[in-house]
């Protein structure tokens, strides 16, 4: 049953990103929020799925722990699931990605319009440089910045190299930031074919200040709060 309840959602799934894809192109004319806004309704209409048909549920927790105004987030990374569930849970995103990816047919073009800090991973203290001309400028604009630490999807129980751009973002803009454990990677596995049904902890933590701190002491202390909390999922 779990495997062809995949088979459904992958094919809905599919179904739904071809004409967004398709309408994200008449978007462009928008606003950043208001396009952000459009674009997350497919988003939002996944998650239905996700519910609907693979039985995987979520719940948040810490939901009084953000801030006012915006923040960079830094997130654990397991599956394809919290790109996509983070967009209801939190204010609008903007989140980093590979510039690779903008270049998708329908998916990449939907992705273009969330206002992405899209940067080349290749380009060394470059790419941190991106992350923060772009950051700056979509906290600006009222987006959060959603960054994931370790740069790629790690399996559950595992740990991988926490990257220093998003406390870098956060310092220099002189905002908080807000770290987010959860267990997704168990019932939405990376890659995986199967999804399995069960319910998602998300829990957000209380921010942590930046003022007159390095960059490297925030990732510290975000790393400590991010992994102590995950051993409790």
């Amino acid at each position: 049953m779990a495997g062809l309840r995949s088979l459904v959602f992958l094919l809905l799934q599919a179904i739904l990103t071809v004409p967004f894809g398709l309408l994200a192109v008449f978007m462009l004319p928008l606003p950043r929020l208001p396009r952000y806004r459009f674009i997350a309704l497919w988003g939002r209409m996944v998650i239905f799925l996700a519910r609907w048909i693979l039985d995987i549920r979520h719940h948040v927790s810490g939901l009084e722990h953000l801030p006012t105004g915006p923040a960079v987030i830094l997130s654990k990374h397991q599956s394809a699931w919290e790109t996509i569930a983070f967009q209801q849970i939190f204010p609008p995103l903007s989140f980093v990605l590979k510039k690779s990816l903008l270049h998708l047919p329908f998916f990449g073009w939907g992705l273009a319009l969330f206002s992405p800090i899209a940067i080349d991973r290749a380009a060394g203290r470059e790419a941190l440089k991106q992350i923060e001309n772009q950051g700056r400028a979509r906290l600006q604009q009222g987006f959060w910045v959603l960054v994931f630490p370790e740069g790629t999807r790690v399996a559950p129980g595992d740990v991988g190299h926490y990257q220093i751009g998003g406390p870098w973002v956060a310092v220099k803009a002189g905002v908080p930031v807000v770290p987010v454990a959860h267990n997704a990677g168990r019932f939405w596995p990376k890659n995986a074919f199967i999804k399995h049904p069960g319910e998602i902890r998300v829990v957000i933590g209380p921010p942590i200040p930046t003022a007159g701190r390095k960059a490297s002491e925030v990732l510290a202390e975000t790393q400590s709060w991010i992994e102590a909390t995950m051993r409790t999922l």
